[in-house]
């Protein structure tokens, strides 16, 4: 449990709260610091807090504890650092230090909550859910570095298929190198792309493939560690379950768990 420091009196910041340590490397990197441009933030830890403890908890924003301030005025907060990105770019910042020996690549599907499912519907706004199996969800697509830290992700609706998430997230690779499952194993939208790149990948060829395509059995098995980060994300409870009605919020709060998760 983190602590705060109030005069000469460390005062708990209380569960999920930041340590001292982890503060220290964040607290340059977002809006309304001392010395940036524009007005200096109020708290700005208490309010990064407030953040982490509603989507580790899987609370409503009202139901924030008191000590965070009026819940409104936190998810005002929240919704305009989505909208400026903020979120991202924190993870962006903290993703500088990524093992790029190689990448993985892989999607996750988190049910959708009856309550995530009325926002109002606009031309042209997509908001990531969508009919799979089990009812209402969104497929979470991740990309990873070779110790399993979190990149970059992108969300679909639960229905689409993890190629649509390698369609944004293939340009973003770095790593000479891609590890995925065969739900990747396409040579038109995978393969070939990376070979453009001058990149390889170490994918298993799907059973049907008269010709398939050789892979490193022995690099493949580290594949799991994608897998071992969704088991962290998903104990963010508002990510396991998702109760975000817009993509853009549901999105940060990934990109927020993500950050932490560069903290740990």
């Amino acid at each position: 449990m983190g602590l705060r420091w109030k005069g000469r009196r460390p005062v708990s910041c209380g569960r999920y709260g930041l340590r001292d340590d982890q503060w220290e490397r964040i607290k340059d990197l977002l809006p309304g610091r001392a010395g940036g441009v524009g007005r200096p933030a109020q708290d700005n830890r208490r309010f990064v807090e407030a953040v982490l403890f509603r989507y580790r908890a899987g609370i409503p924003w009202r139901d924030l504890p008191e000590r965070y301030g009026p819940w409104k005025v936190v998810h005002t907060r929240f919704s305009r650092w989505a909208r400026r990105g903020v979120w991202e770019r924190l993870l962006q910042a903290l993703a500088v230090d990524a093992d790029n020996e190689y990448a993985m690549i892989d999607a996750t599907l988190v049910r959708a909550h009856q309550h995530s499912a009325g926002a109002a519907k606009k031309p042209c706004r997509e908001e990531a859910i969508g009919p799979a199996r089990g009812g209402l969800s969104t497929k979470i697509h991740a990309l990873v570095d070779a110790l399993g830290n979190p990149l970059s992700f992108h969300l679909t609706p639960g229905q689409a298929h993890d190629l649509c998430g390698s369609d944004v997230l293939l340009p973003r690779i770095v790593a000479p190198t891609l590890l995925a499952d065969r739900a990747y194993d396409t040579d038109q939208r995978v393969i070939d792309r990376l070979r453009a790149a001058g990149k390889t990948a170490a994918i298993p060829p799907k059973r049907h493939r008269k010709r398939p395509q050789p892979f490193d059995r022995d690099l493949y098995a580290a594949r799991h560690l994608v897998e071992n980060f969704f088991c962290k994300l998903k104990q963010f409870r508002a990510i396991a379950t998702r109760y975000d009605k817009r993509a853009i919020h549901f999105l940060a709060g990934v990109h927020a768990a993500a950050a932490y998760l560069w903290l740990v």
